[in-house]
């Protein structure tokens, strides 16, 4: 399922590590543990179960090297490990709208206290933050030398500015305390195990098409994205956290593709009837989203292979499967 070179590496390593991975039972996190396993790592998966399921990590729970927390990480905790990946945080619009309060304390509370154990017990640690941080950008694609352009008062912004803060977090612990960081600037990610409610473009796209139902796009759908999948992005955080890098850096597919285009995709590729719906532009969307991924070429020699129509085809196989 994953990249052969990745999971091959992983597995050589004669050193058996103790892995914390926080939204370990999300999207990107449950996938995540699961390529951890295969490298023979002692994994222990942390999560509220607020945007992530028990679903989604059911078939680890029998590993014996696996370890399933409920836990909210806005309150500590003390654990010894080696290595931390830190996904916890709702991270779509629909999620983190929701509770925008919880979601602000989520990326600031919960980085200081995975951060205050990385320092504690001498362990790496990784933040998944977000292209989000770039806002709705004046550069195109974005570097990670681009500082963005942020409503911080805005709708969106308990996601955006939280996460921004969680960087500033994470680089004054490394400078102050020698805190061993990573940062990730992931983009938009995709695959098997979205959650179909979860509001965002290529799933709602998908439950719409394969209920035959108005596919909805908002603005006139010219507005552009770019989209990883999952296999492709679980590979680059594992490569960045094995590397030197401290970061940020960006993690995504550079491929840029108009909304009203995926739309017509995973409509021709679901064999729906759907047709398009227009419906207002929601606040502080961005316009244009790519990333520019050359430092990850360069430093962890890291390019995106699955291309968006093999990507969606079995995204969609996924989804049909789940009916």
């Amino acid at each position: 399922m994953y990249n052969d070179s990745i999971e091959s590496e992983l597995i050589g390593k004669e050193i058996t590590l103790r892995v914390l991975v926080t939204g370990g039972a999300g999207f990107i996190g449950s996938h995540l543990c699961e390529i951890l396993l295969k490298s023979k790592h002692d994994v222990i998966c942390l999560d509220n179960l607020f945007t992530g399921s028990k679903d989604n990590i059911r078939h680890l729970l029998n590993n014996d090297h696996f370890e399933f927390i409920r836990h909210d990480i806005v309150e500590s905790i003390l654990l010894e490990v080696d290595q931390i990946y830190n996904l916890a945080c709702p991270a779509s619009p629909v999620h983190y709208q929701y509770n925008p309060v919880k979601t602000v304390k989520t990326s600031i509370m919960g980085a200081i206290n995975m951060l205050g154990l990385a320092k504690r017990v001498k362990a790496r640690i990784l933040q998944t933050s977000t292209s989000e941080v770039y806002g709705n950008p004046e550069i195109h694609p974005q570097p990670e030398s681009y500082w963005g352009n942020v409503n911080p008062i805005g709708v969106r912004s308990c996601y955006d500015e939280g996460k921004r803060c969680a960087e500033t977090l994470f680089f004054d612990y490394h400078r102050q305390n020698k805190v061993d960081i990573r940062v990730a600037r992931i983009f938009n990610t995709y695959g098997a195990r979205m959650q179909p409610d979860d509001g965002r473009v290529v799933s709602n796209f998908i439950i719409q098409a394969l209920k035959n139902e108005n596919i909805t796009i908002y603005g006139d759908g010219s507005q552009t994205r770019s989209f990883c999948y999952i296999d492709d992005m679980v590979e680059g955080l594992i490569k960045l956290m094995e590397s030197d890098e401290i970061g940020p850096i960006n993690l995504g597919n550079p491929n840029e593709i108009s909304i009203k285009e995926i739309a017509e995709k995973i409509v021709t590729f679901s064999k729906s009837s759907s047709k398009i719906s227009y419906h207002k532009l929601p606040e502080d969307d961005p316009v244009r989203r790519q990333p520019n991924i050359d430092l990850a070429k360069r430093i962890l020699n890291w390019n995106p292979t699955i291309t968006l129509d093999e990507g969606l085809q079995k995204t969609i196989a996924y989804f049909m499967d789940s009916k």
